[in-house]
């Protein structure tokens, strides 16, 4: 029997080593050889890293004001879980908790509501309670202070949670430039295009997993902080984009137009400076697309600069020689090719500066066909010499602007079968048709020309920044090459100030400064020589002042449809009233008063009666350098006539007890020479005394005398 019940307590025993020494087994080989697995599959179902987003850089105008940052909105949750939140303290300071929420964070719970909401989610063991959202970080600091939640993250349950929004501190102004990165899009503009540069490093937080759908952060600073994007610092000026932007628009109401662009760009750097880009919508005029830089559109009239830009570099032709203009008609094959000018109709024939300066199409179409149509002697296709003077001029690449979405120009080629070219692409794209450009590379050739055939690229973003430091620096890029030769460039120049000042432009004159540029006015979707009119397209690029360019200037509307559809009177004023405001705005560009020779006096416009004390006079005749002399001296003096251009200076005497004469003085002498007298003194009028009420020699008594300024 004994023996017996040992066995079986023996069996039972190596049971129980057999067992416990296999779940010793299984636990080293869990922690050991695949902890590392179970572990990562524990940290996946609770704990998790999940990233935090950086602050992102801030979009700068030149004199760094904000034109895109990133501004703090914050999350609040309650844990009513929190390892700190006893029920005692819960209990305590859930009625005032309750009646801090209500009134000054969710007004539409009354404060035995939210108490009630309070008391449910503690009920519940709620651990991610929304209490608001989209809050400031003026408002958090508030909210932190209340009951409960002051007690922090682990003692009060307060969970809170940044989240960064884009803000435009000028709302709408150069919005489609600046841009935007999301999601859900195509990177935009300069955030997109810099947006490596802008995103900085996110950083990492970890949080428990609550339920299914909610993870809540353990801590209240990430475990790994976030950097910081870096700044990008623009060529744009606040300023000059807002006089841009106002001019375009008010011009697009007036004519009823659908769009338009306006781009501003500085002469010598290319920098630009402004650029607005409006679209008629249901809901008004906005920025919905960058049509100064993705527009490729077929230039019209603006375009008939370069075709004589390259006669003149090639010697072809002058300025001042006579053309044919046909009385404005001329047939091209089957397809007619007319004039919108009147003027044309009354002629047969006309100067190149002539027919440049009222637009003839007939004129430049015919100049460039007999020149480039056919081939020479030698078999050569003519027309690629006039391509390759295009070339020569930049017009077949793209700006290389940074910001996404140029596309390159696009100039027929008679080698390319895929390009059509036929009988009528010549003469059509002399003048600005079967070709097409985008406004800002349109502006860009232009600039050449105001820059002494100098090419600049466009540029958009001068600097990366972080913080104070500057992390780049990116200068403009000047070619060395021009264009075309000196002389030639020169007559372009005249060529355009001929548009203003006796042109299709001279409506446009102004006698505060000159400007010179060209008009266009072209039909939208016009295709070898069927006219199917959609619309108009009206234009106006150039430059000024025209004796020093600092700024070159395109402005483009499409489809007005009401007052007006020519360049002149639709896109033209909007130019002008660019001009006008950055003149007035821009001191430098006045010539400076003292900026002239001095002129010579005549006798008699040197101070003639002019009274006041010895010491003022003759420190305004020296600061003046006005000749004078002094022929006897007390403390009031008065100029007589001058002698061999010489100011004399003699004395006023004023008597004892004698009323003095003060006609030609100033109030503050007068007032000083009569009061001393004893006398009441009135005063009527503005500037010198010219009349006094009581007769000078009279003796004072005490009497009141008034004084006539004028």
């Amino acid at each position: 029997m004994k023996n017996e019940v040992l066995i079986r307590m023996y069996l039972v025993l190596t049971g129980f080593v057999l067992v416990a020494g296999l779940l010793f087994f299984q636990a080293i080989k869990i922690s050991v050889s695949q902890g590392d697995k179970w572990r990562e599959i524990g940290e996946k179902r609770y704990l998790k890293y999940e990233s935090v987003t950086a602050e992102r850089g801030n979009i700068l105008s030149d004199n760094n004001s904000l034109l895109a940052t990133s501004l703090d909105f914050y999350k609040i949750h309650f844990d009513t879980k929190a390892a700190g939140l006893t029920d005692k303290i819960f209990e305590k300071n859930v009625d005032s908790l309750a009646y801090c929420l209500s009134k000054h964070v969710n007004s539409s719970h009354t404060p035995g509501g939210m108490r009630k909401r309070l008391l449910d989610a503690k009920k519940k063991g709620a651990r991610y309670m929304s209490i608001a959202k989209d809050v400031s970080f003026e408002k958090l600091e508030k909210i932190r202070k209340f009951p409960i939640f002051n007690r922090g993250r682990n003692g009060g349950g307060f969970i809170v949670e940044s989240t960064p929004k884009r803000f435009t501190p000028f709302n709408l102004l150069a919005k489609r430039t600046i841009g935007y990165v999301r999601e859900d899009a195509k990177p935009v503009g300069i955030e997109g295009a810099f947006d490596k540069y802008l995103q900085g490093q996110n950083g990492k937080r970890l949080t428990l997993r609550v339920n299914d759908k909610v993870r809540i952060p353990i801590n209240e600073e990430a475990e790994i902080k976030p950097i910081n994007g870096k700044d990008i610092v623009t060529s744009i000026d606040i300023d000059l984009q807002g006089i841009t932007e106002n001019s375009l628009l008010t011009a697009l109401k007036h004519h009823n137009a659908q769009s338009g662009t306006a781009i501003l760009m500085d002469v010598k750097t290319g920098a630009v400076k402004s650029i607005a880009n409006l679209e008629k919508t249901a809901s008004g005029y906005f920025e919905t697309y960058n049509f100064g830089v993705g527009s490729s559109i077929e230039p019209g009239s603006v375009f008939k600069l370069a075709s004589l830009l390259a006669l003149l570099e090639e010697g072809k032709v002058d300025l001042h020689d006579n053309i044919p203009i046909y009385r404005g008609e001329k047939e091209f094959y089957t397809e007619k090719m007319e004039d919108s000018s009147s003027e044309s109709f009354t002629m047969d024939s006309t100067t190149v500066q002539h027919a440049f300066e009222i637009s003839s199409n007939v004129g430049i179409a015919s100049l460039v066909y007999d020149n480039y149509q056919g081939v020479d002697a030698e078999g050569n296709i003519r027309v690629k010499r006039l391509l390759n003077m295009f070339k020569k001029f930049n017009l077949y690449e793209p700006t290389g602007i940074e910001i996404h979405g140029e596309p390159d120009p696009y100039i027929k080629d008679p080698d390319n079968a895929n390009d059509n070219w036929s009988g009528l692409t010549l003469p059509w794209m002399s003048i600005g048709y079967e070709v097409t450009m985008t406004p800002l590379q349109i502006l860009s050739f232009y600039n050449s020309i105001a820059n002494d055939g100098l090419y600049v690229k466009p540029y958009l973003v001068s600097e990366i920044k972080e913080g104070e430091t500057s992390i780049e620096v990116l200068n403009p890029i000047l070619s060395k090459r021009r264009i075309a030769s000196r002389e030639t460039i020169s007559k372009a120049k005249k060529l355009l100030d001929g548009v203003v000042e006796s042109g299709t432009a001279r409506k446009l004159q102004t006698d505060k400064y000159n400007f010179s540029g060209k008009t266009g006015t072209s039909q939208i979707n016009y295709r070898s020589g069927k006219k199917k009119k959609l619309g108009h397209r009206s234009s106006f690029v150039g430059y000024f002042p025209s004796h020093a360019p600092k700024y070159s200037c395109i402005v483009i509307i499409t489809d007005p449809k009401e007052d007006e559809i020519y360049g002149a009177d639709v896109a033209g004023p909007v130019f002008r009233e660019i001009m006008d405001k950055i003149f007035y705005y821009k001191p430098e560009l006045h010539k400076a008063l003292n900026n002239y020779k001095k002129p010579q006096l005549a006798d008699n416009s040197l101070p003639q009666h002019f009274a006041g004390s010895l010491s003022d006079m003759t420190t305004v005749f020296d600061l003046l350098k006005l000749p004078y002399k002094i022929e006897s001296s007390s403390e009031m003096m008065t100029t007589v006539q001058a002698r061999d251009k010489v100011l004399v200076l003699k004395e006023r005497p004023c008597g004892e007890n004698l009323i003095p004469n003060v006609v030609g003085m100033g109030v503050r002498d007068a007032l000083f020479v009569l009061e001393n007298q004893g006398m009441k003194v009135k005063v009527k009028g503005i500037g010198k005394v010219t009349a006094q009420s009581v007769k000078p020699g009279t003796r004072v008594t005490d009497q009141l005398i008034q004084l006539t300024l004028g």
